[in-house]
């Protein structure tokens, strides 16, 4: 089959789907992932075909107009024409031409695919790593789960999206009229796929039956850690490993101070992932008991460090399941985004320190939290064996089993 695949957001947005389709490709499909033009090398790095978007939805993010924007998007309407609506509409014109030209077409609802779904519905399939679209009464919804809700209201919390996701109708009416397409039009029901393991977060009972949480999008990467990287983890006791994601972030304290005085009071080696948002490290790099890099492998670094510090990502926290290491989240996105949501669940099964959001972290909290988390011995044990179960999952197989099958 001739397979498009469309996705936007952070890399935590984008790499499980390259995975994804990297394993279809294999599988012998045809496979196309479009998404914005900044991620080219690691859709490529899947051996993938690509199709860029223009529109860099990361780079407004981490603008100021973007930040602003995420901590209250509601607030920020007034500006979604000037910096929003342009990229939803060269987006959305991107992804529907390819979606005619494929046989099967995998997207995330943040491409607003389900809104000239319509006109192809047959092969059309819902593609996600947050549950936050399918109303259940079960857990909050994951985008607003840091706020006092009382658990009565939650299927309500959904609809918070629907308005969110209303607010972005101007483009979607102006690309359907030039398209041709009838303004006046009802969104298919469509099935789902979440690369959600079933171990971590349990299918909601009262999800459709053609909504499945397959397990883990993961597969082994084909990178391998640098030589700089391999020696500095065998020159002592496995390190601790601090990373905030792809994003840009806000915290009170000095970050590299902070982490240096860890590294001293806790006698503990550190590896740094900088992302896109830690960029003042010059001091850290003088450190011979720190080691800061841009990225690596998270499946080959993860099982040579002792636990891990983290953003919250769903991406990140799967890749400490899969290897079996207990981390303590300091979301960024707060109290807004998910990352609360996923580490929450963490800390209720035992593999995570209670999560503190990283703007209102002091030094004393990171330490503190630091020597928690290393020192903790049921968090190893608990870790080991969920990371067991999750394993046995397999959950691109099903993925793939169900996107070759009758989904519907």
């Amino acid at each position: 089959m001739k397979i498009a695949i469309f996705t936007l957001g952070t890399q935590g947005d984008v790499q499980p789907f390259a995975v994804l389709g990297q394993a279809l490709k294999k599988r012998g499909h045809q496979v196309t992932l479009s998404t914005t033009k900044n991620f080219d090398a690691l859709v490529k790095s899947y051996d993938i075909d690509f199709l860029p978007v223009e529109a860099d939805f990361h780079e407004f993010l981490n603008s100021e107009e973007g930040r602003k924007m995420m901590k209250n998007p509601f607030r920020a309407k007034k500006k979604l024409s000037i910096w929003v609506y342009p990229m939803i509409y060269k987006a959305m014109k991107a992804f529907y031409k390819l979606s005619k030209e494929s046989d099967r077409v995998i997207f995330h609802v943040k491409t607003m695919g389900d809104y000239f779904a319509d006109q192809f519905p047959e092969k059309m399939i819902k593609a996600n790593v947050v549950p936050a679209i399918e109303y259940t009464t079960e857990f909050v919804n994951p985008i607003f789960s840091a706020l006092p809700i009382p658990s009565f209201l939650n299927r309500l919390t959904y609809k918070l999206s629907d308005l969110g996701v209303s607010l972005m109708m101007k483009p979607v009416k102006e690309f359907r009229r030039d398209e041709g397409l009838p303004l006046k039009f009802k969104k298919p029901t469509l099935p789902s796929i979440y690369g959600i393991s079933n171990h971590y977060l349990k299918k909601p009972n009262d999800y459709p039956d053609h909504s499945h949480f397959t397990g883990f999008w993961t597969s082994p990467s084909s990178t391998e850690l640098e030589e700089d990287l391999v020696d500095f983890i065998n020159q002592g006791s496995a390190p601790l490993l601090i990373t905030f994601g792809s994003m840009t972030f806000e915290t009170k304290m000095d970050l590299p101070k902070a982490i240096e005085k860890l590294s001293d009071e806790l006698k503990v080696r550190v590896i740094v992932v900088k992302g896109w948002g830690f960029n003042n490290t010059k001091t850290l790099d003088k450190n011979p008991n720190i080691k800061v890099i841009k990225s690596a492998p998270y499946d080959k670094l993860f099982t040579h460090v002792k636990a891990v510090i983290n953003h919250g990502g769903i991406g990140t926290i799967s890749a400490c399941l899969m290897a079996g290491k207990p981390f303590f989240a300091c979301p960024v996105l707060y109290p807004l985004g998910d990352q609360h949501f996923w580490a929450t669940i963490g800390y209720q099964k035992g593999v995570a320190l209670k999560p503190k959001n990283l703007k209102s972290m002091t030094e004393k909290d990171l330490i503190e939290n630091s020597r928690a988390l290393l020192s903790t011995e049921s968090l190893y044990k608990n870790s080991i064996a969920l990371s067991k179960k999750i394993k046995q999952e397999n959950g691109l197989q099903k993925a793939i089993e169900l996107i070759e099958g009758n989904i519907w």
